[in-house]
């Protein structure tokens, strides 16, 4: 965990009471976003708030439960989610939940913050609905697009204050010793099921992991040389995925940012990937980009990787990144965001 200071200029010494509404969390549901979530609630919980996450989607779990320092309440549970926001200091949502959150947040006059996770456009409408108190971008792209948006819609609300928040990843959370196998992490079709398939059938003396994600029909190859991993939480990530990893895929056709190939970066694991402006953004120069549809450019890139010398050279240039995406000074920055909005 990175550490964020439990005081800062501007901060607040008071206890906050911090409700988010989201659809879903780990350790049942780890997605991307959910992950970015927890990240970002850990260091209120270290400075001393009060912060709990209500779910809008029944699940398997009825009562409610603790996940790093945070108060998860079930559905199921049947507790008085308008109470919750009356008594909160500050309400925090994304996705779909953000507009009935938003309109409870108007209704009892509490300070709203929306994390967008995409730039499609109803991401953008429901932060522009009204009522938005802070909007978190988790990219530098994300942020323009957002302007282009307000840009072709003056007419709509601005958010009183945005702010930019890359996913955190806590490195040393992530950190192993690299496996033996090229991975690919969520198999749908946009994430790029296909093209594990279609590799791991090029390249039979190669071993291969293909992990079950949290959202998407999955393409999971029934070749002797693809090991099907299923759903992993995401504190065991370290040791069910990218111990065993020694190259990561992405060849998605959309990311707004790609955390899963943050989280490899941090053991030097390097990533091949697809050029969606989240992962040119999120990789930088230690990505290695070739296009979803080039299966010949894929291969020729992986058989190149495998090369020690190439391999050792990626694996430096990847820690190096991992190192460049320190999240400490955002997240302090988040914090600060966050209890200034009570004030």
């Amino acid at each position: 965990m990175v550490a964020v200071p439990a005081s800062a200029p501007g901060g607040t010494a008071k206890p906050l009471k911090i409700v988010a509404r989201v659809h879903a969390m780990p350790p049942e549901h780890n997605a991307g976003a959910e992950h970015m979530l927890v990240s970002m609630l850990r260091p209120l919980v270290e400075r001393g708030h009060d912060v709990s996450v209500w779910l809008s989607r029944y699940g398997r779990t009825h009562k409610e439960y603790e996940y790093r320092g945070i108060q998860v309440v079930p559905l199921e549970s049947r507790l008085d989610f308008p109470s919750a926001v009356r008594r909160a200091d500050v309400l925090v949502s994304h996705l779909e939940c953000v507009p009935p959150t938003a309109s409870l947040a108007r209704g009892y006059g509490r300070p709203m913050v929306v994390i967008c996770h995409n730039t499609h456009r109803p991401t953008f409408r429901d932060v522009a609905a009204g009522g938005t108190a802070l909007a978190v971008y988790n990219s530098q792209w994300m942020e323009r697009e957002a302007e282009l948006f307000f840009a072709e819609y003056p007419k709509s609300t601005r958010p009183e204050r945005s702010l930019i928040v890359r996913p955190p990843v806590f490195a040393d959370e992530y950190t192993t010793k690299p496996g033996k196998a090229i991975t690919l992490i969520n198999c749908n079709e946009a994430k790029g099921g296909h093209v594990l398939e279609a590799l791991a059938e090029r390249m039979p003396d190669q071993q291969f992991l293909a992990v079950r994600g949290a959202y998407g029909d999955q393409i999971l190859p029934d070749l002797p040389n693809v090991e099907i991993v299923e759903h992993v939480r995401g504190e065991d990530m370290r040791e069910q995925v990218f111990g065993r990893t020694k190259i990561l895929l992405m060849p998605s056709s959309y990311e707004s940012w790609g955390r899963a190939g943050v989280e490899a970066l941090a053991s030097g694991i390097p990533v091949v990937a697809h050029p969606t402006q989240g992962l040119c953004e999120s990789l930088g120069e230690a990505g290695v980009f070739v296009d979803r549809n080039d299966l010949d450019g894929y291969e020729a890139v992986l058989r190149k990787l495998l090369v020690p010398a190439e391999y050792r050279l990626a694996s430096k240039r990847a820690k190096t990144r991992s190192a460049e995406l320190d999240p400490a000074a955002e997240l302090a920055g988040w914090c600060d965001a966050v209890e200034g909005l009570a004030r």
